[in-house]
């Protein structure tokens, strides 16, 4: 069985220092592909990969649509769009905002979690009100893991706080202690897929999430073979 090899983190407000943190945690060899979505203005550059090349020793880049995905890379989501995948490859997709922001981590979260099921492992980490949340749960619900950041030393506890009351969480922990935690469950065999089927209302959000980019859904060929 596959590991958990697809890691989807969302930060917001102090997330700029937890990811750095999180970087620098990371081992070069990890056996894994990290997604991160940060809440940026639209019309402000992202320097986060530059940032996080300078933090930690896995390569991090600046998603681009049909971008394929390996291990030991991090994929940042660009200013004013969302980042979603399907498996093997990124979408990158100018859709409807959710939850005010565009990137939001919501999208991402849910298209992992239909394209690799249990593979995954969603992180939320410091940040203002809820996004995150519902996608967090969704990688529950495909069989994943969840892990949140201790909101009592997160400089921002909302997000973390909104998924602790509303997801059954299986680690939270501080910042320092979660890349080692990510490089080990990267190791461990995933759970079987086709004992966590895709219900009708993740696609259907799945879906709305494209409107109006040029993919009908970043996962379409992916969920009907889930």
């Amino acid at each position: 069985m596959p590991g958990h090899d697809i890691i989807v983190v969302g930060a917001s407000a102090g997330g700029v220092e937890a990811l750095v943190t999180l970087a620098r945690s990371l081992k070069r060899n990890l056996q894994a592909a990290v997604f991160v979505v940060l809440h940026i203005p639209a019309h402000s550059p992202s320097f986060l990969p530059e940032i996080l090349n300078r933090a930690g020793p896995v390569k991090a880049v600046q998603a681009t649509d049909e971008m394929q995905i390996e291990h030991g890379h991090i994929y940042i989501a660009s200013p004013d769009h969302h980042m979603l995948m399907e498996q093997g490859k990124v979408c990158v997709i100018r859709g409807p905002k959710e939850n005010r922001h565009r990137p939001a981590i919501d999208p991402l979260f849910r298209s992992a979690a239909l394209a690799y099921g249990p593979r995954v492992i969603g992180v939320i980490l410091t940040g203002s009100l809820d996004d995150g949340t519902a996608g967090l749960l969704a990688v529950k619900r495909r069989g994943g893991i969840a892990i949140v950041q201790d909101p009592n030393e997160a400089l921002y506890p909302s997000m973390p706080l909104s998924a602790l009351e509303n997801v059954e969480v299986d680690y939270t922990l501080p910042l320092a202690s979660i890349g080692p935690l990510l490089g080990r469950l990267a190791h461990e065999p995933s759970k079987e897929k086709g004992g966590y089927p895709v219900s009708e209302d993740m696609e259907k959000e799945n879906e709305t999430s494209g409107n109006g980019s040029g993919h009908l859904m970043c996962t379409l060929g992916t969920v009907m073979n889930s």
